[in-house]
């Protein structure tokens, strides 16, 4: 247990060493959209199933800072550490495979959840911040955060050189972002593009935090824990194979 805790405060320790880059950005972008989205056309947008819109885009930008900052924190350091050989030394240690997994991906979540307060203070000023349900807005913030940590570490593994880091945020996740529900509801997309987003494990994140936070969700929440429990599953059977078998390390 002590190797997960050091691989861990490793971590926490290197995004707290640069926090200007890693905790201030994602506030001032969530806090950009509320002005834009939230302050200035809140009044032109419809409320959505009596809930003003500002407090129904909220969770989902919420969710939206939590994913990145999980993201960045795995893909950065794992890929970091291949870049500067430092890796190697990990893979020689006594350490166990699910222990580097875990280590890498405990101190992302904790970024993500710093990142949520961080937001969630800023927000208070800005929307009517609320808390349904307490268990299930940790429950999802968790299972989110885990997930794309998760998902980074495997795109960590893979990347080959910096450009690869980024090409993955740009064409893959802005676009489940956008197609995740952050921004609207279900009920304004046509039959063919609900039954495209059911595929979209962004979508069960928000809608999850969304009932934790203002009781308002398109999706049954054990539903959506269920299926980021599979996600989460596949995800880490995938990974520690890649580990084991040394995939973009030994070569």
């Amino acid at each position: 247990m002590r190797d997960v805790i050091t691989l861990t405060s490793k971590e926490i320790a290197r995004f707290f060493r640069v926090w200007k880059q890693t905790l201030i950005p994602p506030v001032i972008t969530t806090s950009l959209y509320l002005l834009i989205f939230g302050k200035f056309i809140w009044d032109r947008i419809n409320i959505v199933d009596g809930i003003a819109y500002i407090d129904f885009i909220f969770p989902g930008l919420l969710m939206m800072s939590v994913i990145m900052a999980a993201y960045q924190n795995t893909s950065s350091s794992f890929f970091g550490s291949k870049f500067q050989k430092s890796i190697e030394e990990l893979f020689v240690s006594p350490i166990s495979y699910p222990k580097i997994m875990f280590g890498f991906c405990a101190g992302a979540v904790l970024r993500a959840l710093i990142v949520w307060l961080l937001v969630f203070i800023v927000g208070y000023f800005m929307a009517d911040v609320q808390i349904y349900n307490y268990f299930y807005t940790f429950v999802f913030l968790i299972l989110g955060s885990f997930l794309f940590a998760l998902m980074w570490l495997f795109n960590g593994i893979f990347a080959k050189s910096f450009d690869d880091i980024a090409i993955i945020p740009t064409f893959v996740i802005t676009p489940l972002i956008y197609l995740g529900w952050v921004f609207y509801s279900i009920e304004l997309l046509s039959p063919f593009w609900q039954s495209i987003s059911l595929f979209n494990p962004i979508l069960y994140m928000v809608n999850g935090l969304r009932f934790g936070m203002i009781g308002f969700t398109d999706i049954n929440v054990i539903t959506a824990i269920g299926i980021l429990v599979v996600f989460i599953v596949v995800l880490s059977v995938w990974i520690l194979y890649l580990l084991k078998k040394g995939y973009g390390i030994r070569s």
